[in-house]
This record gives C-alpha cells, structure tokens and sequence, in this order.
C-alpha cells in the first residue's frame, strides 16, 4: 500500500472524466489488492474452479476471468505449469470485449500483438479468435522473448507464430494484419498500487518521452494493418499524454476511426471522449482491477498489400511422418518442416502465411514444435506434451500434486508398475511433460529451465 504519490500526477488527473482524488487516494492505500485469474477454456480441469482456486467470483467483462479471495503460491500449483490459467490483471482482460464488439470472430484473422511479453493478451487472444486464425505474437527485447514463448507454449495453441521484431519491420508486411494489438511501453502509473516501488521511478519527463516511444511505435506499425482493420492501443498508465493525446493523435489525419464500445453499468468503467476518439479508463476505486486505458479504432485508408517473396519451407517428407503424425488428435490439420534436426507441425491453413513471415520478420518460435527423429523413433519435445493438439491415447502416468511438484522440480517421484517407454506426465488430466521408464530407472525429460526451484 502507498500513500505517496506524485503530487504532478494527481494534479494532471484533475480534469479527467471519472477521476475523484479523494476515492482514487484511498484505494491505494488499501493493503489488500486484487488478484485474478483466466482461465483457459482449451485446458480443462477435473476439479470444481471456483472451489479449486477459492474463487471469489468471476470478472464481469471476461468469460474466463475469475477473482480469488487471495493470492496463493501460484509456483507451486502443477495448474500453472500445465497452462490452465494466466495470472492477468482483471482490468487488461477487458481485451475480449474489445474483439467480441470490433471485430468479426466469425471468419479467421490475422492478428499482431505487437508488445506481446510476457504473454497475457497473447493467450488471451488465442482463447477467443475463431478457428483458421493466426496470431503473431511480438517482442522487441531479446531478453523478454523466452518468457514470452514459454507462456505461448503452455497456452498450447499451434497458430502461434513468435517474433522478435522491431515495430518498424512490419512495414515489410504492408496491410497484412486484420487487427493489431499494441499494449504499448508507458510510465506505469496504473500498477503503483500492485507495483508501489514503480512511484518512485515515474517522473513528467519520462511520461513525455513515454508518449514520444508510443507515437513511434504506431506510427512504425500502422502500414501493416489492412484497411477497414482494427487497432486496439493499451495502456496501463494514467497520465492524458499517453492516453487522450495518443488516440487525438491517431484520429488527426482521417487515417484512423475511433469506435465507441458497450459497457455495462456495473462495471464502473470511465468512458473519455476526446477529439470525436473514445477511450476507456479503469480506476482502482471504481472497479476490482488496476489502472489501465484501452481504445479502439478502424483503419480507413489503404497502404499497400503485401507481396514479397516467401521463403521455401523444409517440408518434411512423407516417408517419415508417421511417427510424428501419430501424436496428435487431428494430423491431416497441420503440415510438418523440418528445421535444424527437430519436426514442427503448423496449421495446414497458415502455410502460406508463415512462409511470408519467415521472409522478413526474426522468428522465435512457430506452430509445435513435436521433437526429434531418430531412425524412426520420435524423441518429443516438451511443446508436444503441452499441446492442445495432442492425441489423448498417449500412454501417461497421472501424478498427485506432491509427485507432479517432484517432476517439475527435476526429482525422483514414485513410478507406477507395468509401464515402459515413453509416457506423458499429466496432473488433473492436463499435460506436464514427458518421462522416459527404462528398466531401471526414469528419465525426466522436464526443461531444466523450466525447473521449480522453491521447495
């Protein structure tokens, strides 16, 4: 809890709709703060969710979202680990009512999270676009790509392509995206309650130079989205430089259409109106989430369509499939390369797709990754095991919570007689990894990066 905050910062705030200094001064001084999660509607789990996670009711604007009455040890949960839930702060899961409202769910979408780490609107993007859909999920920062590419993985979707790209280098895919998502850089000032150590790093200088990178930012990406396309810019700062004067901005010149959204009353959220663009407030005193500022726009020009050349694809052949193609539910549903010595599956309808970005962007991570061929065995990688694609005739060994935190730590749990060979481990009925029983003894084939460290 924090009772200081910055004296400029309230004082920019005091002619914004919604903002009452007094109620906005008390909930940071609250010392209980809201935690939520989402759920993941392609992971089921066999227990009761709101008895499992001591829920204390769910998220009004997210179909997935649930609030729990405290914060638990989420390292210590196998859930977590098999990508059941996201922690997301309740407010950014706003998200799913800005795709419902703005865009049609009803036919596949190229869709660009443009700062995608650590992941939250990624997987939540995965829950809610329509079969046939690909989402390219990006990071600039080298050092935030791994965690980003873990969280996809755990998500367990295959449509997924992970980049590693400046905003800028979408300009070589001019008018390819339907909707682009740019939950961009700011100073912060929406997370000094959940994050109070944050006060002391904001400053008016860096919210200016905040809204400068931002400007920057979309200004560099726009060409990449398609006319009649949708942009939705994010937040979680308060300050009108990042938010108000951001989407004036973007309306100045005609290029983009602000769109007004449906809310629903009881959620308490704010709308602004500014320079004939909307956008959308999230208070901590009038709702059960952080601050965060959301807008919405349609793309009403065209600037070009992409058509470079795509780059030939290792496709795997035929002779060799079977032993890959075996592992999943739905194999006539993907095409499989074959790149630096390991076999990844795609979406058969993305091929073209991810031809076209592997010609201009830097690619992280791409579909599946199923592992490796030797002679005609596959060695499966830990993608597989936490794929939504997976075949449910694997053989598998379902743990207890004490034996699955022993596997995720790397350690010796006690094995069930009468298997051998390659096995899933599963908790809940969700994947975790995969083990290997020989005779003797288990290989625990669990990424050592991944590891749980706490005991």
């Amino acid at each position: 809890m924090t009772d200081n905050l910055p004296t400029a910062l309230l004082a920019s705030l005091q002619d914004i709709p919604g903002f009452n200094e007094a109620a906005f001064r008390q909930a940071h001084t609250q010392a209980q703060q809201v935690t939520s999660i989402r759920l993941n509607p392609a992971k089921k789990i066999q227990t009761d969710t709101a008895a499992h996670f001591a829920a204390d009711g769910r998220v009004p604007w997210n179909s997935n979202g649930w609030y729990l009455k405290d914060r638990p040890v989420f390292t210590l949960d196998p859930l977590l680990h098999a990508g059941a839930y996201y922690v997301q702060e309740a407010s950014s899961m706003f998200l799913q009512q800005v795709m419902e409202q703005c865009c049609n769910l009803s036919q596949p979408l190229k869709v660009l999270d443009l700062c995608a780490a650590p992941g939250g609107k990624s997987t939540l993007l995965q829950s809610v676009l329509p079969p046939g859909s690909l989402l390219v999920s990006n990071e600039v920062i080298k050092t935030r790509v791994n965690i980003l590419a873990e969280n996809i993985t755990k998500w367990g979707g295959g449509n997924v392509v992970v980049t590693n790209n400046d905003p800028q280098h979408f300009q070589r895919l001019p008018g390819y995206f339907d909707v682009i998502v740019v939950d961009a850089p700011c100073s912060g000032s929406g997370l000094f309650r959940k994050e109070p150590q944050a006060i002391g790093e904001w400053s008016e200088n860096n919210v200016a130079l905040c809204s400068q990178r931002q400007q920057r930012i979309l200004a560099d990406v726009l060409p990449a989205l398609k006319e009649g396309g949708i942009l939705i810019y994010a937040t979680c700062s308060y300050s009108g430089e990042e938010d108000e004067e951001i989407i004036d901005w973007l309306v100045k010149d005609g290029t983009m259409c602000s769109n007004r959204l449906q809310l629903q009353p009881g959620w308490g959220i704010t709308e602004t109106v500014s320079r004939n663009a909307y956008g959308y407030r999230f208070f901590p005193d009038k709702v059960m989430g952080e601050g965060f500022f959301i807008a919405c726009f349609t793309k009403t020009r065209a600037e070009g369509s992409f058509s470079g050349k795509t780059r030939k694809q290792d496709i795997l052949p035929a002779k060799n499939q079977s032993a890959v193609t075996c592992m999943l539910l739905h194999p006539d549903d993907f095409y499989y390369l074959y790149q630096n010595d390991e076999v990844l599956a795609m979406p058969l309808t993305l091929k073209d797709d991810l031809a076209a970005l592997q010609s201009v962007l830097y690619i992280k991570k791409a579909g599946i990754k199923m592992g490796k061929l030797i002679g005609n065995e596959l060695i499966p990688a830990h993608e597989l095991a936490l794929s939504s694609a997976l075949q449910t005739g694997i053989h598998f060994v379902e743990l207890d919570k004490p034996a699955a935190l022993q596997y995720l730590r790397r350690q010796d749990f006690a094995i069930p007689e009468g298997k051998k060979g390659w096995c899933l481990v599963t908790y809940s009925g969700l994947g975790l990894g995969w083990i290997k029983l020989l005779a003797n003894r288990v290989n625990n084939y669990y990424p050592k990066d991944w590891r749980i460290l706490m005991q």
